[in-house]
């Protein structure tokens, strides 16, 4: 059974490029178009990773990931930002959080998939 990974980003041409690179790698994938959107459908299903943005309304990634981490059934469950933020500081907050790892926009596709791939072990 393929690994089912939640994307969360409130840009749709994001989540459009996401969904067509981790569906054509096999892995299905469920959209969220905010953090709080992520965070429902996150604690209603059950999801093998969650890629998601940094800068959203409703709810920042970050705040997300906080969360999430709070409830065991999500410990852990690989957590990918993929956001246009790059600062240092941020990569700090954002791993203390418990990102798993930090991809910046403009991103490859494949480059997601391969990620995906290590993480998920597949």
């Amino acid at each position: 059974m393929s690994a089912h990974i939640l994307t969360v980003d409130d840009s749709a041409s994001i989540r459009l490029t996401t969904r067509v690179a981790l569906t054509g790698a096999g892995f299905r994938v469920t959209e969220a178009v905010d953090g709080l959107d992520g965070l429902s459908k996150a604690q209603a299903g059950q999801f093998d990773m969650i890629v998601t943005d940094l800068n959203m309304p409703n709810m920042n990634g970050l705040a997300m990931i906080e969360a999430l981490r709070r409830s065991p059934a999500h410990a852990g469950v690989p957590i990918i930002f993929l956001t246009t933020e790059s600062d240092a500081e941020m990569k700090t907050r954002a791993k203390a959080a418990g990102a798993t790892g930090w991809i910046t926009k403009p991103f490859d596709p494949e480059q997601l998939v391969k990620i995906a791939r290590k993480v998920l072990g597949r």
